[in-house]
């Protein structure tokens, strides 16, 4: 087989277990991004996210994470629901994390996904990434085309919308390799405005970590910082404000993935219950969920924030 059938081949593939968009890179140092990545350290945006600051050049050089690297495989995976929390006064959840824990869910996935390649072309190296390694998932997925880094600085697609995950083969594989299609924000301002914590810098595309709901409610480890009481909009995990806004988020489309569909109980939980919430209920409801990162001590600090606030 040649470049093309195999760069078919796995697209195909990679559409048959549920990836939503594939797209292909060489692989190589992101020198633009690498100079990037050192302005945002700087300027301390990342806040106690002090694994970013780690292997950098792993960051910005996949040839560095897979011997012989040749390309990067971006893989994107919708994790839009169907419904949402039914109380409108309940702390709010983030919708990627209704369900399972992406992390396992996808790596399953990429882990058939490069067996697939080892058994259909051959003598593949490869490795597996989720957002759980040193990778800049967003740059690759913007140079293999799946989308275009939008000013809230998440990928959107422009016939689906961001309600996505990525992640990412890297393999000593040379394939064809697909260009970075265009920004299509325009002059649009609706995620800007809208980010109650100013988090979003006033032209866009920067984003300032150590603002954002989402760094606030999981990242964070200390208190939450007197600074935003009265700002979180009622977000207790996570935040997806920037995308609910989005003019491109209409096109949006129910995920078709059973793994990510909520306990039972989770969305008619009412804001008493999240107020009662004890250990428990917590272990059950989030059993298998990304939720578990903050653990039960770090959602009931939250949801306490919000009820003083």
């Amino acid at each position: 087989m040649n470049v093309a059938q195999h760069t078919r081949l796995i697209r195909e593939e990679a559409h048959r277990l549920g990836f939503a968009f594939v797209g292909f890179a060489r692989a190589e140092r992101m020198d633009e991004e690498a100079i990037r990545l050192e302005a945002w350290l700087q300027q301390g945006f990342h806040g106690q996210m002090g694994y970013m600051e780690n292997y950098f050049e792993q960051r910005v050089d996949p040839r560095l994470l897979v011997d012989g690297a040749r390309s990067v495989v971006s893989l994107v995976y919708n994790y839009y629901p169907e419904k949402k929390q039914v109380d409108p006064q309940a702390p709010q959840l983030a919708k990627y994390a209704y369900g399972e824990d992406y992390h396992f869910v996808l790596k399953s996935k990429l882990r058939a996904l490069l067996e697939f390649i080892q058994t259909e072309i051959g003598e593949v190296n490869g490795r597996c990434f989720v957002d759980s390694a040193p990778i800049l998932e967003r740059d690759w997925a913007r140079r293999a085309g799946t989308g275009w880094v939008g000013k809230n600085t998440l990928l959107i697609h422009p016939k689906a919308g961001s309600f996505f995950f990525l992640a990412e083969l890297i393999l000593d594989l040379e394939l064809q390799y697909d260009g970075p299609i265009k920004d299509y924000c325009g002059t649009c301002t609706r995620c800007i405005d809208a980010c109650p914590t100013d988090a979003i810098a006033p032209q866009g595309y920067l984003m300032d970590g150590s603002k954002c709901i989402s760094y606030l409610t999981i990242e964070l480890r200390d208190a939450l910082p007197e600074a935003f009481r009265g700002q979180m909009d009622n977000w207790m995990f996570g935040c997806d404000i920037c995308q609910d806004v989005c003019p491109w988020n209409r096109f949006s489309k129910p995920h078709q993935e059973p793994a990510f569909e909520p306990h039972p109980d989770l969305l008619d939980m009412t804001k008493a219950d999240w107020e009662d919430l004890t250990e428990e209920v917590f272990q059950k409801v989030f059993r298998r969920s990304a939720v578990k990162r903050t653990k039960y001590g770090g959602l009931r600090r939250n949801i306490e924030f919000l009820k003083e606030g």
